[in-house]
Parts: C-alpha cells; structure tokens; sequence
C-alpha cells in the first residue's frame, strides 16, 4: 500500500508542474484607431520550447465573446516577459471594458483572465 502512495506521489509530482505553468497577462495596452482598436500584450511563461509554450491570447467581452485573437506561432524560450500586438479589433459601441485571457499549446486556455478599462 506505501509503494501505491508514493507512485501516486510521484506521477503528481511529474504531472502538476504542467498544470500549474499557464501563460500570465503581465500588462496590457489598448489604443482606438478609428473603429478599431489595438491591444498590445505582455505575456510570461515558461516556454520550454516546442513542446510547451504560451501559443496565443484572445480579447473577450464580459461576457466572454471572442472580439479578437493573437496566435503566437513560436516559443519564446529566450524572450520572457514578451509582448506581441493585434490591430484592428472590433468592440462594440458602448462596451468600456474587455477581458485578455492567455492560452498554451499544452494546458489550454488560463482560467484567469485579465480585466481591461477601455479609454
């Protein structure tokens, strides 16, 4: 019975640090163009390289409504915090504020997401 809980240990132990490495929203900047609208994001995670990354972001209205997404098609292993841009977002007249939610080629998209107060 010991060796079945320190197996289950073990395989927690391998497995949780892969959980727990989602992509943080660090800063983000939104400026209006016209109709549209631009966000730069600064992300961080710990990219490892091909087989874990932080492999985009999306801007959501509260109520959760994909507005806009920026697919990073590469790992920043050497490059953390980093900050990439998506112009011509779309927000509908009268919403004063978004969410940014980051996601991850291996755990998906973070639960948390990032509250933005338009200008």
């Amino acid at each position: 019975m010991r060796h079945f809980f320190y197996q289950i240990a073990l395989i927690t132990a391998l497995v949780s640090p892969a959980l727990a490495d989602d992509p943080v929203v660090e800063n983000v900047t939104a400026h209006q163009s016209g109709d549209s609208w631009r966000f730069d994001v600064t992300l961080s995670h710990p990219d490892t390289g091909w087989d874990h990354y932080a492999d985009g972001w999306r801007v959501l209205d509260m109520d959760g409504t994909e507005l806009g997404l920026r697919v990073l098609h590469h790992p920043h292993v050497n490059e953390q915090p980093f900050t990439r841009s998506l112009s011509g977002v779309t927000i509908p007249t009268g919403t004063t504020r978004v969410q940014i939610q980051a996601r991850c080629n291996v755990d998906g998209w973070s639960e948390t997401t990032v509250t933005v107060t338009l200008p």
